[in-house]
């Protein structure tokens, strides 16, 4: 009987348990879990807070998922090593758990700088998990003054968790935009404007200096005063446990397309690992649940001894914030297309005969038609690219390719 570890228990990690179980449904599957919770969709713990959902609803598979899967989970425990040379994964108890193949799922760690007297702010958070979410439930009231260093996605979510729940939110980023990794100035002011008229306060091109316990000094010499602190200044993919295997990383682990790294019988699948960007064709992370998913389930599967590859990953973001949708595609390269309105925005990016990219605030209905686009690299001289620039629609395309699309007479 083949054993099999799966170190991590978030979306990848439910994709490779489902992979594994596509070809061998007798193999011992052990889960090693940190957290103290089934999987759960961790883009819905900003809806937690706000009280869109509860508990029940924010778990990604059922409660007996564990159960039909025939998997044994180790709830609250952390793998401290692999120790490839022995086919063990160590734990933080002293007790190992021996693999034939193992995967690494264990996403992605909050990055907090070292502010001076940041030890002195007695009720600071993340809002990476669930427990993050929980906490802050306990920890905003009605008159509680939140201030939430960084403007990315992690950061903004927060805040509209928390605004209905606290009595002040206030966002501080060095950048003097949000969301900086995935939009451009213009489509960033639709996006703050948007997000000042729900009541968050944002202090842009700002830093802290320093904390003085319940408030924080600003590199420009003005002070905010909070009561709740959180830090969302960004994640960094958890790969420690990778030092020593043989298997090579860059920022994330590297994986071939099958997810297995260099390191025979190791693979890596979600937030940890880098994928081949095929708007750009360069490496990178892409933190996003489909690729997840899809990573863990290949991994599963040729873990078991099956052959499944994940290819053609995108960076694609889609959220929504205060009723405004947000979703952004590839990359930023070429000759552009925009159109705009007070509360819109839409911006296309052409280069090389393709659709490299997009982002698209609001009106974001058939945007996966734009996705597409760029994941096959369609070429625009195939379509009515003029109407597609107007309205994503698949009457843009001729009828030999919506029959290839989508079968069936067109």
């Amino acid at each position: 009987m083949k054993r099999y570890v799966i170190i991590g228990n978030g979306i990848a990690a439910a994709g490779c348990i489902e992979g594994i179980r596509s070809v061998d449904g007798s193999g011992e599957i052990t889960v090693i879990s940190e957290e103290k919770h089934g999987v759960y969709c961790r883009p819905l713990i900003s809806y937690y807070l706000e009280g869109k959902t509860d508990l029940e609803r924010i778990r990604y598979r059922n409660a007996d998922f564990y159960e039909r899967m025939s998997c044994r989970v180790l709830y609250g425990r952390k793998a401290v090593r692999i120790r490839h040379d022995r086919h063990e994964a160590e734990l933080d108890d002293g007790s190992a758990v021996g693999y034939d193949a193992v995967c690494l799922a264990t996403g992605a760690a909050p990055f907090v700088p070292e502010y001076e007297g940041l030890d002195t702010v007695p009720r600071r958070f993340t809002f990476t998990s669930l427990d993050d979410a929980l906490a802050l439930e306990k920890a905003v009231g009605p008159s509680s003054r939140v201030l939430i260093l960084g403007a990315g996605l992690i950061g903004l979510k927060c805040a509209e968790g928390l605004s209905g729940r606290a009595g002040e939110v206030t966002v501080c980023n060095r950048s003097p935009r949000i969301l900086s990794s995935i939009l451009d100035e213009e489509s960033a002011d639709t996006v703050r404007r948007h997000m000042e008229k729900n009541g968050i306060r944002f202090m842009l091109g700002e830093t802290v200096s320093r904390f003085e316990k319940d408030r924080a000094v600003m590199s420009g010499g003005d002070t905010v005063g909070f009561d709740v602190l959180v830090t969302a200044l960004g994640v960094r993919p958890e790969i420690s446990l990778l030092e020593g295997t043989g298997a090579q990383t860059g920022r994330g682990a590297l994986t071939d397309a099958r997810m297995e790294t260099s390191a025979a019988g190791v693979y890596a699948a979600g937030d940890c690992t880098e994928s081949e960007d095929v708007s750009s064709g360069r490496k990178r992370v892409m933190a996003i649940l489909p690729n997840a998913y899809m990573q863990g389930h290949a991994a599963g599967v040729n873990m078991a001894g099956g052959s499944e590859v994940f290819e053609k990953a995108l960076p694609m973001n889609s959220m929504g914030l205060f009723g405004l949708h947000v979703m952004t595609a590839g990359s930023y390269e070429g000759e552009t297309y925009t159109e705009k309105t007070e509360e819109s925005f839409k911006r296309l990016f052409i280069s090389d005969g393709l659709l490299k990219g997009f982002i698209i605030i609001g009106g974001c209905e058939r945007a996966g038609i734009y996705t597409a686009m760029i994941r096959e690299k369609t070429p625009i001289a195939s379509v009515d690219f003029e109407m597609l620039k107007k309205t994503a629609s698949t009457a843009a395309y001729p009828p030999q390719m919506r029959r290839k699309m989508f079968g069936g007479v067109v």
